[in-house]
């Protein structure tokens, strides 16, 4: 058991350092994509890479089964990202970070309430709470003052509560017995289909010659195969060893995966505000994790 522990944290934290440097990946991509273009072919290539890694078929599966795989590609590929981005588009990026990190807020208190008994609510997890969302809001304002959007944060807001939703059903889907693999390619599947009705909503445009672009290829694969195809096995793996609240509690390091990485690969300035951030951040994390790990 302390063995499978291990592994799910180990999984949350490769994870966690692949999602936090995607915003390097995507803001190159910006500048010839939109972001509902740039969410859809990253899944798209995802999916395909699942199967060509695990070409296994499924094995027969219950309607109630499939409508929770459904369910966990509604929130986890299509609401939560079609809500962030559209929310990115409506609010400051420092607005979407703060607010999409309360992510695990959201996902205790459904756990606890989904999962009577299992999950306990404990003081430690509330203030590590408070002082991670205290070193994301230097992370991410570096000191200035936050200007409020209603409407971006409103949906920035959603974005989070979603992915609690997401976290619960990956709960659920865990017990089903199911290699992790083919788990991910279901829910990309059902995601990518109900992100197609969306899709006439935004300017898609057809443009192949602009993936002959070694830059767009290479972040294209980066963000395809591995903030999706992997990221999404590892993460939904840490999900069924962890739970969704142990395994949430590493989404308060994304924007100081961000934040590192910007430094090194963009040449940003290292400012006091995300310093005294990520300190922080990492003593939230580390403040809701150890007190929780000693008690069990």
């Amino acid at each position: 058991m302390e063995r499978k522990g291990s592994a799910g944290h180990l999984a949350a934290l490769l994870t966690i350092v692949i999602w936090g440097t995607t915003f390097i990946s995507t803001k190159v991509l910006l500048v010839d994509f939109d972001p509902v273009e740039i969410l859809f072919y990253r899944f798209v290539m995802g999916l395909l890479a699942l199967y060509v890694v695990y070409p296994r078929r499924m094995k027969k599966t219950t309607a109630k089964q499939e409508l929770t795989f459904a369910a966990a590609g509604l929130c986890g590929v299509c609401l939560y990202y079609l809500l962030e981005n559209i929310a990115l588009t409506q609010t400051l990026a420092c607005n979407v970070s703060v607010i999409v990190s309360v992510a695990p807020f959201f996902i205790a208190l459904l756990s606890h309430l989904v999962f009577k008994g299992q999950e306990k609510l404990r003081v430690n997890f509330f203030l590590g709470f408070v002082l991670a969302m205290a070193g994301i809001f230097l992370i991410s304002t570096g000191g200035a003052e936050v200007h409020i959007s209603p409407v971006g944060d409103l949906l920035a807001l959603l974005a989070s509560i979603i992915w609690a939703f997401y976290s619960i059903l990956m709960q659920k889907i865990g017990g089903y017995g199911y290699p992790t693999v083919q788990v991910t390619r279901r829910i990309f599947l059902y995601g990518i289909l109900f992100m197609v009705p969306a899709l006439f909503f935004f300017d898609l445009r057809w443009a192949p010659e602009r993936f002959v672009n070694p830059v767009y290829l290479g972040n294209f694969l980066f963000l395809g195969l591995g903030a999706c195809a992997l990221c999404f096995v590892t993460w939904n793996f840490a999900v069924k060893m962890l739970g969704p609240v142990k395994t949430s509690v590493y989404i308060y390091m994304v924007p100081v995966i961000t934040v590192v990485a910007s430094v090194l690969i963009l040449h940003e300035p290292l400012t006091w505000a995300t310093g005294v951030g990520a300190l922080l951040t990492l003593g939230g994390l580390f403040l809701s994790e150890f007190k929780r790990r000693g008690k069990t």
